[in-house]
């Protein structure tokens, strides 16, 4: 099989442990032949993890340009656009880390260069592949639950942070470090191409920095359900990743499984509208309930044992992706996550803030 040679771009959590530790297991498709990282220790790890050639700077790759046939950029996030950019100019095929960007005038930016010198640019949405997110989304599809409401998602939990991704210089806060995940799912299942109707309401809780961890996000669209994300470090009672409200019955998920119910009309007494005060059968006053209860049909979904063969879901997720990937570059296939599609995610986290401006009180040197 024709390997695709890699080169990464930073060995911290994302490089290391998210593309090198996941790359290594697709060695019949990719090899990593080239490290980039500041860090001297990093740098000596790297050769030993990966037996591969390292780099104290990005640049010192572009000597090497006709050994690497895609560069991953999992750099530190103020640094995903300029990085690219330069990689881009530069004739290199692009996988930049999320988030994207900060703004849509910089991933128009990105756009253009990679059409213009005929590169690839790719965005890591691994989430995308979700196998939970993946079957939910074909239930909603399917109609069984008719028309969609209210899908609700839930990415909470009680944290404190005090690194660099509470620090809103580094492009950083909860929308753009964890955000990117729900947000895209989210608008996949909002299926609308245009700009949503965005309202949002962010807050710093328990961050040591000045960028939000608290995040309330709202976005529909004309004839679409309305989609609410929450992403908080403030929940000391997390309730389920996907809840779905809809006019047959409805759906929820907490990422490993799914149950969801639904009633058939063609089952259910028809009824009609009654304006005159309702009783009961001994002239009493009734409450509005069905004389018989609605028929449910309840059905579930289980992530299949050989499909996590070992991996957790986020692993699952990031293999998905890079057989995508593979295909798109060996194969001539199409990118499933197109740099398009993401910078909708980036109009409306760019709106999010500008409702939502918070004070910068940390100077970064």
């Amino acid at each position: 099989m024709n390997k695709i040679r890699v080169a990464i771009l930073g060995q911290g959590r994302s490089g290391r442990d998210i593309h090198g530790y996941n790359l290594k297991s697709l060695t019949d498709k990719y090899e990593i032949v080239a490290v980039a990282d500041p860090l001297e220790d990093r740098q000596v790890r790297a050769r030993e993890e990966f037996g591969c050639d390292v780099f104290g700077c990005y640049k010192e790759l572009f000597a090497i340009k006709d050994k690497i046939d895609l560069v991953v950029n999992a750099t530190p996030s103020h640094f995903h656009v300029p990085v690219t950019l330069n990689l881009l100019k530069n004739g290199f095929n692009v996988l930049s880390e999320k988030p994207f960007a900060r703004t849509v005038a910089e991933i128009d930016e990105m756009i253009a260069v990679s059409k213009e010198l005929d590169v690839l640019l790719a965005v890591f949405q691994q989430s995308r592949f979700n196998p939970a997110f993946v079957e939910a989304k074909r239930i909603i599809d399917s109609g069984v639950l008719g028309d969609i409401i209210q899908i609700s998602m839930r990415v909470n939990g009680f944290a404190r942070r005090w690194d660099w991704q509470t620090v809103q210089d580094f492009t950083a806060g909860s929308l753009y470090n964890t955000g990117p995940h729900p947000v895209d799912q989210a608008l996949r299942f909002l299926d609308h191409d245009g700009m949503p109707d965005v309202k949002c309401y962010l807050r710093c809780v328990n961050t040591y920095g000045d960028a939000e961890d608290y995040v309330k996000l709202i976005i529909t669209a004309p004839d679409k359900p309305v989609i609410d994300i929450e992403i908080a470090s403030c929940c000391a009672y997390p309730e389920n990743w996907l809840n779905v409200y809809a006019q047959k019955g409805g759906l929820k998920s907490d990422g490993n499984s799914i149950q969801y119910k639904y009633y058939k009309p063609e089952e259910s007494t028809l009824k009609e509208l009654i304006l005159t005060p309702l009783k009961k059968d001994d002239g009493t006053p009734s409450y509005c309930t069905e004389s018989k209860p609605l028929v449910w049909h309840e059905e579930s979904w289980e992530m299949p044992d050989d499909t996590l063969n070992n991996m957790n879901v986020f692993e699952i997720s990031t293999i998905g992706l890079y057989n995508m990937l593979y295909k798109v570059i060996r194969e001539g296939g199409e990118l499933t996550i197109t740099p398009q599609q993401v910078r909708q995610q980036i109009a409306v986290m760019e709106e999010a803030h500008r409702q939502c401006p918070l004070p910068k009180t940390v100077k970064v040197k």
